[in-house]
């Protein structure tokens, strides 16, 4: 499987971004997805995970009504909406597939496929 990130970039404190992860290479509707971040001499933290069919969807406390979770398996891509940006939420966000068909981890070394991650700077 092999993941594509896009979406990134500035915005205001309060501001939304979306985020989209496009998967190739496998049967995307067959894995769970997650979302993580890295923010610089930070650990890559989780911020949301979505299973195969979309109807199980968990979030980190830090983003939870702020952050959706969603994906479109007719197109093989997941995508994250971001609203009411803050400027901790700066990081490189990445996707991430599970080889699980359900949500099974909030770990990042539980998932073993990895987009190149696409930059979020909320500026305050």
């Amino acid at each position: 499987v092999q993941l594509q990130a896009s979406g990134g970039g500035l915005v205001q404190a309060g501001g939304s971004l979306r985020l989209s992860c496009a998967g190739s290479g496998g049967t995307f509707s067959n894995n769970a997805m997650a979302w993580f971040r890295q923010a610089p001499g930070n650990e890559r933290e989780f911020v949301a995970a979505i299973n195969w069919g979309g109807y199980t969807i968990i979030y980190a406390d830090s983003v939870k009504g702020r952050f959706t979770i969603s994906r479109d398996n007719a197109k093989n891509t997941v995508y994250l909406q971001m609203n009411s940006l803050k400027p901790e939420d700066t990081a490189v966000y990445y996707c991430a597939a599970d080889r699980s068909r359900g949500v099974r981890s909030r770990q990042p070394n539980e998932y073993p496929y990895w987009g190149q991650g696409t930059l979020v700077t909320v500026s305050s």
